[in-house]
């Protein structure tokens, strides 16, 4: 069997590769090499990518802490709660999940609308990045918060964050690592000033918190406000800007939600459909029996399998016209935020945030523009999550 060379080609942009196409119309999982630990399998058809992040055959736990198939130079923590698999997985997870219930997440929305109407009102009236300006900056902010960060450190999360989601390419390894450990440092010292000094923040409240009495220990307690405070606003600052870009780069779609900003729900649950945001599959499961897929093909106990999210959300037996982006799509149950006990616990927050982003946008400048051609916006590098580098508007 041919083993492909992984990712096909550098990603730049929001186009995905047309091999994506081909490989779900093939069916059965193909065999890739990555850029570090080896081969596995890539699954891309939508019912197979759900049984793989479903099905408790395929493991988390047994990929982590191992040289297995990755997209990046480090690898997983068995302590990270995304490397985790029930009952401990279970566990982590019902210590932080009432913070992110929708009710708790729509107190919220007040906040951040004041806090996207306060960043707007500081861009400049010429040469306004978007990007720099607003879909990085709320984000960070609002995980902030949450956790109990001080301002005065919010810069420096986003420039580690950056850094440990970079790919390798480009970037030099020891500059990963030692992002990773100025993260993990400096979280274990707030940990260890609040357990002195509560402030009532989601921080101080995992400090205490207890699930059948069982403390978490304090590597597991680490890993988890990292893991909170990355996947709190990397992924919902990139795919900001990749939202508005996609908007104003075809007006029609842009205008079509200021006439209508009653649409903006079900668009944000299109766009997340429609937008590609990994750059490369990451996170792999190892399967701990045989299992047989639903579109063909059989897994080995032993195997390394990745599954590609955006692949799986164009696909034609799931999703009518799945290369189109249309904003009054109705039936929509997209795998943007993953699936199975590993789905994505900020859903609700990040939704809620691109929701009020896109609200407020269309309200006070629904004549926002890009301020170059489309083709010349600039596409990040060398990094997990797609995303703009810089996004110039007017309006």
């Amino acid at each position: 069997m041919a083993v492909l060379q992984y990712p096909f080609r550098p990603i730049e942009g929001l186009v995905p590769h047309p091999r994506y196409a081909q490989l779900r119309e093939e069916g059965a999982p193909v065999r890739i090499r990555m850029p570090y630990g080896g081969e596995a399998w890539l699954v891309t058809r939508y019912a197979d990518v759900r049984v793989v992040l479903a099905d408790h055959r395929f493991s988390r736990a047994a990929a982590a802490g191992r040289d297995v198939p990755r997209a990046r130079p480090p690898m997983d923590s068995p302590d990270q709660i995304i490397s985790m698999d029930p009952p401990d997985h279970t566990r982590l997870r019902t210590l932080v999940a009432k913070e992110f219930t929708a009710r708790r997440v729509e107190a919220l929305r007040p906040r951040v609308r004041e806090l996207v109407d306060g960043l707007l009102d500081a861009l400049p009236e010429r040469g306004a990045d978007l990007a720099a300006g607003l879909a990085w900056p709320l984000p960070v902010t609002v995980i902030c918060e949450l956790l109990g960060v001080p301002p005065d450190d919010h810069a420096s999360f986003r420039g580690w964050t950056e850094l440990t989601l970079a790919l390798g390419a480009d970037t030099r390894h020891a500059e990963i690592a030692a992002a990773r450990a100025q993260l993990n440092t400096y979280l274990a010292n707030l940990i260890a000033h609040r357990r002195g000094h509560p402030t009532g923040d989601l921080l101080s409240d995992l400090i205490t918190a207890r699930d059948h009495d069982d403390k978490l220990s304090e590597e597991e307690l680490v890993r988890l406000a990292v893991t909170l405070l990355i996947s709190g606003h990397e992924t919902t600052a990139n795919q900001l800007g990749n939202f508005v870009y996609l908007l104003l780069s075809d007006r029609r779609q842009w205008e079509r939600l200021v006439a209508d900003p009653a649409l903006i729900p079900r668009a944000v649950e299109e766009l997340l459909r429609y937008t590609p945001m990994a750059a490369s599959v990451d996170f792999a499961r190892v399967a701990v029996a045989d299992v047989e897929l639903p579109g063909g093909g059989r897994i080995r106990a032993g195997d390394a399998v990745l599954v590609q999210l955006h692949a799986a959300n164009r696909d034609v037996t799931v999703f009518n016209h799945p290369d189109e982006l249309d904003l009054a799509r109705t039936y929509n149950p997209h795998l943007a935020f993953g699936h199975g006990v590993h789905h994505c616990l900020g859903a609700p927050l990040a939704r809620m945030e691109l929701q009020v982003t896109l609200a407020v946008l269309v309200r006070r400048l629904p004549g926002l523009r890009l301020a170059v051609p489309a083709a010349e916006i600039p596409w990040r590098a060398d990094r997990l999550v797609r995303g703009v580098r810089a996004l110039p508007v007017g309006w």
